[in-house]
């Protein structure tokens, strides 16, 4: 399991950086992703929907958005 800490950054590096983590691990790998940005909270979903990647919200409160994600090549 992959803990990514994407709190510190805002839209679009906060999804660049992502991308960069789910290119990085293997296949059927989990990351966890927190993000605090209303931008990145909003885009960071929307791409996984888009690239049909498995994900779960794990929190999701004023604070903070937490998602679970598996790394999957197989939509």
């Amino acid at each position: 399991m992959i803990f990514i800490d994407l709190a510190a950054y805002r839209c679009p590096l906060a999804l660049v950086k992502l991308k960069l983590a789910l290119n990085q691990a293997e296949e059927g790998e989990v990351l966890h992703i927190s993000l605090v940005d209303a931008g990145s909270r909003q885009d960071v979903p929307r791409f996984l929907l888009k690239l049909k990647y498995a994900f779960t919200e794990l929190r999701n409160d004023d604070q903070m958005l937490v998602l679970s994600v598996v790394k999957s090549t197989a939509p």
